[in-house]
Protein backbone atom coordinates (compact mmCIF):
# COMPACT_ATOMS: atom_id res chain seq x y z
CA UNK A 1 0.00 0.00 0.00
CA UNK A 2 1.28 3.45 -0.91
CA UNK A 3 1.22 6.07 1.86
CA UNK A 4 0.06 9.43 0.54
CA UNK A 5 1.58 12.59 2.03
CA UNK A 6 0.25 16.13 2.06
CA UNK A 7 2.82 18.85 2.86
CA UNK A 8 1.79 22.15 4.45
CA UNK A 9 4.52 24.63 3.39
CA UNK A 10 6.08 25.37 0.05
CA UNK A 11 9.27 26.76 1.64
CA UNK A 12 11.15 24.46 4.00
CA UNK A 13 8.62 21.71 3.35
CA UNK A 14 9.29 21.72 -0.39
CA UNK A 15 13.02 22.34 -0.06
CA UNK A 16 13.94 19.65 2.47
CA UNK A 17 10.91 17.52 3.37
CA UNK A 18 9.84 16.80 -0.20
CA UNK A 19 13.12 15.14 -1.34
CA UNK A 20 13.20 13.17 1.92
CA UNK A 21 9.70 11.77 1.40
CA UNK A 22 10.43 11.05 -2.26
CA UNK A 23 13.48 8.99 -1.30
CA UNK A 24 11.32 6.41 0.48
CA UNK A 25 9.72 3.40 -1.18
CA UNK A 26 5.97 3.09 -0.77
CA UNK A 27 5.47 6.82 -0.18
CA UNK A 28 4.06 9.43 -2.55
CA UNK A 29 3.68 13.16 -1.95
CA UNK A 30 0.31 13.84 -3.53
CA UNK A 31 -0.62 17.27 -2.12
CA UNK A 32 0.91 20.58 -1.10
CA UNK A 33 -0.79 23.42 0.78
CA UNK A 34 -0.06 27.14 1.05
CA UNK A 35 -2.22 30.06 2.16
CA UNK A 36 -3.40 31.19 -1.29
CA UNK A 37 -4.63 29.48 -4.49
CA UNK A 38 -2.01 31.11 -6.71
CA UNK A 39 0.95 30.06 -4.51
CA UNK A 40 -0.44 26.55 -3.98
CA UNK A 41 -0.93 26.01 -7.71
CA UNK A 42 2.51 27.46 -8.48
CA UNK A 43 4.15 25.14 -5.94
CA UNK A 44 2.28 22.12 -7.24
CA UNK A 45 3.39 22.89 -10.80
CA UNK A 46 6.98 23.65 -9.80
CA UNK A 47 7.47 20.46 -7.78
CA UNK A 48 5.30 18.09 -9.79
CA UNK A 49 2.71 17.51 -7.06
CA UNK A 50 -0.75 16.51 -8.23
CA UNK A 51 -3.04 18.34 -5.82
CA UNK A 52 -2.72 21.96 -4.60
CA UNK A 53 -4.55 23.04 -1.43
CA UNK A 54 -4.93 26.51 0.09
CA UNK A 55 -7.02 25.40 3.06
CA UNK A 56 -5.17 23.23 5.56
CA UNK A 57 -8.46 22.09 7.11
CA UNK A 58 -9.50 20.68 3.74
CA UNK A 59 -6.16 18.90 3.39
CA UNK A 60 -6.41 17.28 6.81
CA UNK A 61 -9.95 16.11 6.04
CA UNK A 62 -9.14 14.61 2.65
CA UNK A 63 -9.63 10.81 2.67
CA UNK A 64 -6.92 10.38 0.04
CA UNK A 65 -4.17 11.69 2.32
CA UNK A 66 -2.61 9.40 4.96
CA UNK A 67 0.17 11.58 6.42
CA UNK A 68 0.03 15.33 7.05
CA UNK A 69 3.43 17.06 7.15
CA UNK A 70 3.09 20.41 8.97
CA UNK A 71 6.08 22.73 8.57
CA UNK A 72 4.63 26.18 9.21
CA UNK A 73 5.01 28.48 12.22
CA UNK A 74 4.31 26.81 15.59
CA UNK A 75 1.35 29.03 16.47
CA UNK A 76 -0.28 28.22 13.10
CA UNK A 77 0.59 24.51 13.13
CA UNK A 78 -1.32 23.88 16.35
CA UNK A 79 -4.80 23.86 14.75
CA UNK A 80 -3.55 21.92 11.73
CA UNK A 81 -1.99 19.14 13.79
CA UNK A 82 -5.05 18.88 16.05
CA UNK A 83 -7.30 18.66 13.00
CA UNK A 84 -5.11 16.02 11.34
CA UNK A 85 -5.03 13.80 14.42
CA UNK A 86 -8.75 14.12 15.03
CA UNK A 87 -9.41 13.18 11.40
CA UNK A 88 -7.32 10.03 11.66
CA UNK A 89 -4.13 11.17 9.94
CA UNK A 90 -0.55 10.34 10.82
CA UNK A 91 1.46 13.52 11.47
CA UNK A 92 4.97 14.79 10.84
CA UNK A 93 5.23 18.00 12.88
CA UNK A 94 7.84 20.76 12.89
CA UNK A 95 10.04 22.12 15.67
CA UNK A 96 9.23 23.72 18.08
CA UNK A 97 6.49 21.18 18.78
CA UNK A 98 4.02 23.91 19.83
CA UNK A 99 3.93 27.58 20.76
CA UNK A 100 3.49 26.98 24.50
CA UNK A 101 2.92 24.29 27.12
CA UNK A 102 -0.90 24.43 26.86
CA UNK A 103 -0.84 23.79 23.12
CA UNK A 104 1.78 21.07 23.59
CA UNK A 105 -0.44 19.35 26.16
CA UNK A 106 -3.40 19.45 23.77
CA UNK A 107 -1.35 17.96 20.93
CA UNK A 108 0.05 15.23 23.16
CA UNK A 109 -3.41 14.26 24.41
CA UNK A 110 -4.86 14.32 20.89
CA UNK A 111 -2.05 12.08 19.67
CA UNK A 112 -2.53 9.58 22.52
CA UNK A 113 -6.27 9.48 21.80
CA UNK A 114 -5.83 9.10 18.04
CA UNK A 115 -3.83 5.87 17.95
CA UNK A 116 -1.91 7.33 15.01
CA UNK A 117 1.83 7.64 14.40
CA UNK A 118 3.22 11.14 14.94
CA UNK A 119 6.80 12.36 15.02
CA UNK A 120 8.59 15.72 15.08
CA UNK A 121 11.26 17.20 12.86
CA UNK A 122 14.08 16.79 15.41
CA UNK A 123 16.12 14.85 12.88
CA UNK A 124 19.59 15.49 14.38
CA UNK A 125 19.50 12.18 16.25
CA UNK A 126 19.55 10.48 12.82
CA UNK A 127 22.80 12.14 11.69
CA UNK A 128 25.54 9.52 11.15
CA UNK A 129 27.97 11.03 13.68
CA UNK A 130 25.26 11.30 16.33
CA UNK A 131 24.06 7.76 15.69
CA UNK A 132 27.61 6.48 16.15
CA UNK A 133 28.04 8.49 19.36
CA UNK A 134 24.80 6.99 20.69
CA UNK A 135 26.00 3.49 19.83
CA UNK A 136 29.30 4.13 21.65
CA UNK A 137 27.42 5.50 24.66
CA UNK A 138 25.10 2.48 24.80
CA UNK A 139 28.09 0.13 24.53
CA UNK A 140 29.73 1.75 27.56
CA UNK A 141 32.46 3.80 25.85
CA UNK A 142 32.23 6.56 28.47
CA UNK A 143 32.12 4.16 31.40
CA UNK A 144 29.94 5.81 34.03
CA UNK A 145 28.65 9.01 32.37
CA UNK A 146 29.58 12.06 34.42
CA UNK A 147 28.75 15.27 32.54
CA UNK A 148 28.10 16.86 29.16
CA UNK A 149 28.20 20.25 27.49
CA UNK A 150 25.99 21.22 24.56
CA UNK A 151 26.23 24.54 22.72
CA UNK A 152 24.32 25.61 19.64
CA UNK A 153 25.42 29.10 18.63
CA UNK A 154 24.56 30.66 15.26
CA UNK A 155 24.59 34.17 13.83
CA UNK A 156 21.24 34.71 12.15
CA UNK A 157 20.63 38.37 12.92
CA UNK A 158 24.00 39.99 13.72
CA UNK A 159 24.16 41.01 10.04
CA UNK A 160 20.55 40.28 9.05
CA UNK A 161 19.61 39.58 5.45
CA UNK A 162 16.31 41.21 4.37
CA UNK A 163 15.57 38.11 2.24
CA UNK A 164 16.11 35.57 5.04
CA UNK A 165 12.85 33.56 5.30
CA UNK A 166 12.91 33.50 9.10
CA UNK A 167 13.06 37.22 9.83
CA UNK A 168 9.62 36.80 11.42
CA UNK A 169 11.50 35.39 14.42
CA UNK A 170 11.52 38.95 15.76
CA UNK A 171 7.82 38.74 16.63
CA UNK A 172 6.75 37.88 20.16
CA UNK A 173 3.83 35.58 20.89
CA UNK A 174 4.51 33.13 18.05
CA UNK A 175 6.26 30.51 20.18
CA UNK A 176 9.81 31.20 19.00
CA UNK A 177 13.09 32.15 20.67
CA UNK A 178 16.64 30.86 20.57
CA UNK A 179 15.81 28.41 23.36
CA UNK A 180 12.49 27.33 21.87
CA UNK A 181 13.94 26.83 18.38
CA UNK A 182 17.60 25.86 18.57
CA UNK A 183 17.10 24.77 22.18
CA UNK A 184 14.39 22.30 21.17
CA UNK A 185 16.74 20.64 18.69
CA UNK A 186 19.44 20.47 21.38
CA UNK A 187 17.07 19.14 24.04
CA UNK A 188 15.79 16.41 21.74
CA UNK A 189 19.38 15.28 21.28
CA UNK A 190 20.11 15.40 25.00
CA UNK A 191 17.08 13.35 26.09
CA UNK A 192 17.68 10.92 23.22
CA UNK A 193 21.31 10.47 24.30
CA UNK A 194 21.13 10.68 28.07
CA UNK A 195 17.53 10.14 29.16
CA UNK A 196 15.20 12.22 31.28
CA UNK A 197 15.92 15.57 32.92
CA UNK A 198 15.17 15.66 36.65
CA UNK A 199 15.55 19.37 37.42
CA UNK A 200 17.10 22.51 35.97
CA UNK A 201 17.96 26.16 36.42
CA UNK A 202 18.18 28.64 33.55
CA UNK A 203 18.83 32.12 32.17
CA UNK A 204 17.07 33.53 29.10
CA UNK A 205 17.67 37.00 27.66
CA UNK A 206 18.03 39.26 24.63
CA UNK A 207 21.49 40.28 23.42
CA UNK A 208 20.66 42.25 20.26
CA UNK A 209 18.19 45.06 20.92
CA UNK A 210 18.04 45.94 17.23
CA UNK A 211 18.43 44.09 13.92
CA UNK A 212 20.07 46.47 11.47
CA UNK A 213 19.58 45.42 7.84
CA UNK A 214 21.85 46.39 4.95
CA UNK A 215 18.92 48.16 3.27
CA UNK A 216 18.67 50.56 6.23
CA UNK A 217 15.65 49.00 7.92
CA UNK A 218 15.79 48.39 11.66
CA UNK A 219 13.72 45.91 13.67
CA UNK A 220 13.44 45.90 17.45
CA UNK A 221 12.99 42.18 18.23
CA UNK A 222 10.47 41.02 20.81
CA UNK A 223 12.05 37.60 21.31
CA UNK A 224 15.02 36.36 23.31
CA UNK A 225 18.15 35.32 21.44
CA UNK A 226 20.42 33.87 24.15
CA UNK A 227 19.84 31.26 26.85
CA UNK A 228 21.81 28.95 29.09
CA UNK A 229 20.76 26.20 31.45
CA UNK A 230 22.09 23.63 33.86
CA UNK A 231 20.29 20.30 33.59
CA UNK A 232 20.49 17.61 36.27
CA UNK A 233 19.62 14.29 34.64
CA UNK A 234 17.95 11.30 36.27
CA UNK A 235 21.05 9.21 35.54
CA UNK A 236 23.13 11.59 37.68
CA UNK A 237 24.77 13.55 34.85
CA UNK A 238 25.04 17.33 34.95
CA UNK A 239 24.68 18.98 31.53
CA UNK A 240 25.46 22.57 30.57
CA UNK A 241 23.42 23.94 27.66
CA UNK A 242 23.92 27.24 25.80
CA UNK A 243 22.05 28.43 22.71
CA UNK A 244 22.01 31.68 20.74
CA UNK A 245 20.98 32.84 17.29
CA UNK A 246 22.85 36.13 17.78
CA UNK A 247 26.32 34.79 18.54
CA UNK A 248 29.25 36.83 17.21
CA UNK A 249 31.62 34.68 15.11
CA UNK A 250 29.56 31.60 16.05
CA UNK A 251 31.00 28.17 16.80
CA UNK A 252 27.95 26.24 15.59
CA UNK A 253 27.06 22.91 17.20
CA UNK A 254 28.99 21.04 19.90
CA UNK A 255 27.91 18.06 21.97
CA UNK A 256 30.60 16.83 24.35
CA UNK A 257 30.27 14.17 27.04
CA UNK A 258 32.69 12.40 29.35
CA UNK A 259 32.59 9.67 31.92
CA UNK A 260 34.87 7.49 34.03
CA UNK A 261 36.47 5.81 30.99
CA UNK A 262 36.18 8.11 28.00
CA UNK A 263 35.00 11.23 26.19
CA UNK A 264 33.37 12.03 22.83
CA UNK A 265 32.85 15.33 21.02
CA UNK A 266 30.51 15.91 18.08
CA UNK A 267 31.01 19.21 16.22
CA UNK A 268 29.48 21.03 13.26
CA UNK A 269 30.29 24.56 12.04
CA UNK A 270 26.61 25.57 11.92
CA UNK A 271 23.37 23.55 12.05
CA UNK A 272 24.56 19.92 12.28
CA UNK A 273 24.38 18.04 8.99
CA UNK A 274 25.36 14.59 7.76
CA UNK A 275 28.47 15.85 5.95
CA UNK A 276 29.65 18.50 8.39
CA UNK A 277 29.15 16.82 11.78
CA UNK A 278 32.37 15.12 12.87
CA UNK A 279 33.03 12.90 15.86
CA UNK A 280 36.15 12.74 18.02
CA UNK A 281 36.61 10.39 20.96
CA UNK A 282 39.24 9.17 23.39
CA UNK A 283 39.72 6.72 26.23
CA UNK A 284 41.31 7.25 29.63
CA UNK A 285 44.06 4.81 28.70
CA UNK A 286 45.33 6.94 25.79
CA UNK A 287 44.35 10.38 27.13
CA UNK A 288 43.99 11.62 23.56
CA UNK A 289 41.03 12.58 21.34
CA UNK A 290 41.08 11.17 17.81
CA UNK A 291 38.73 11.56 14.87
CA UNK A 292 36.35 8.62 14.54
CA UNK A 293 35.57 7.52 11.00
CA UNK A 294 31.87 7.05 10.34
CA UNK A 295 31.14 3.51 9.04
CA UNK A 296 29.55 3.12 5.64
CA UNK A 297 26.45 1.46 7.17
CA UNK A 298 25.54 4.84 8.73
CA UNK A 299 26.18 6.88 5.59
CA UNK A 300 23.82 4.94 3.33
CA UNK A 301 20.63 2.99 4.00
CA UNK A 302 19.27 0.22 1.85
CA UNK A 303 15.97 1.16 0.23
CA UNK A 304 16.46 4.92 0.63
CA UNK A 305 17.49 6.63 -2.59
CA UNK A 306 19.52 9.45 -0.98
CA UNK A 307 22.50 9.23 1.37
CA UNK A 308 24.65 11.31 3.71
CA UNK A 309 26.29 13.07 0.74
CA UNK A 310 23.04 14.12 -0.95
CA UNK A 311 21.72 17.66 -1.11
CA UNK A 312 19.95 19.31 0.55
CA UNK A 313 21.81 18.12 3.60
CA UNK A 314 18.84 17.88 6.00
CA UNK A 315 17.03 15.49 3.66
CA UNK A 316 18.96 12.31 4.54
CA UNK A 317 18.45 12.37 8.34
CA UNK A 318 14.86 13.48 7.73
CA UNK A 319 14.39 10.49 5.43
CA UNK A 320 15.64 8.15 8.17
CA UNK A 321 13.22 9.70 10.65
CA UNK A 322 10.38 9.46 8.12
CA UNK A 323 11.34 5.85 7.38
CA UNK A 324 10.95 5.08 11.10
CA UNK A 325 7.50 6.64 10.86
CA UNK A 326 6.59 4.45 7.90
CA UNK A 327 7.76 1.36 9.80
CA UNK A 328 5.72 2.47 12.81
CA UNK A 329 2.60 2.71 10.67
CA UNK A 330 3.33 -0.92 9.90
CA UNK A 331 3.64 -1.76 13.60
CA UNK A 332 7.14 -0.76 14.80
CA UNK A 333 8.24 2.22 16.91
CA UNK A 334 8.97 5.71 15.55
CA UNK A 335 11.45 8.31 16.78
CA UNK A 336 11.40 11.14 17.74
CA UNK A 337 7.71 10.73 18.49
CA UNK A 338 5.20 12.99 20.22
CA UNK A 339 6.07 11.40 23.58
CA UNK A 340 9.63 12.68 23.26
CA UNK A 341 8.28 16.02 22.02
CA UNK A 342 6.05 16.30 25.12
CA UNK A 343 9.07 15.52 27.30
CA UNK A 344 11.00 18.36 25.62
CA UNK A 345 8.06 20.77 26.00
CA UNK A 346 7.89 20.00 29.72
CA UNK A 347 11.58 20.89 29.90
CA UNK A 348 10.88 24.12 28.00
CA UNK A 349 8.15 25.06 30.47
CA UNK A 350 10.49 24.26 33.37
CA UNK A 351 13.09 26.54 31.77
CA UNK A 352 10.51 29.32 31.54
CA UNK A 353 9.54 28.92 35.18
CA UNK A 354 13.18 28.75 36.28
CA UNK A 355 13.87 32.09 34.59
CA UNK A 356 10.70 33.75 35.87
CA UNK A 357 10.93 32.42 39.42
CA UNK A 358 14.74 32.36 39.70
CA UNK A 359 14.98 28.85 41.11
CA UNK A 360 15.68 25.23 40.30
CA UNK A 361 12.56 23.62 38.82
CA UNK A 362 11.82 19.92 38.87
CA UNK A 363 10.31 18.45 35.70
CA UNK A 364 7.73 16.57 37.77
CA UNK A 365 6.16 19.97 38.55
CA UNK A 366 5.06 20.23 34.89
CA UNK A 367 2.00 18.10 34.24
Amino acid sequence: MTLRVGIVSANWGAFAHLPAWRSLPGVEVTAICTSRPETAEAAANKFGIARPFWDAEALTADPEIDIVDCGTRPNIRYAMVLSALRKGKHVYNGIPFAANIDQARDLHKAWRASGKVAIVDAFSQWLPAHRLAKEMLDEGFLGQPFAATCSFNTSLFNKPNPHFPYNWFWQGGLGVSAMRNQGSHALHMLVHMFGEVEELVAHDSQLLKEWKFVDGNVIKPETNDFASAMLRMKNGMLIQLQVSWSATVPTGWTLEAFGSEGRFVANAPSFPTSRDTVLHAGKLATNRLEKIEIPERLLRTEGISIDAYSDPQPAYPMALSMASMVRAIGGEGASPDFEQAWQVERIQEALRRAVTERRWVRIEEIA
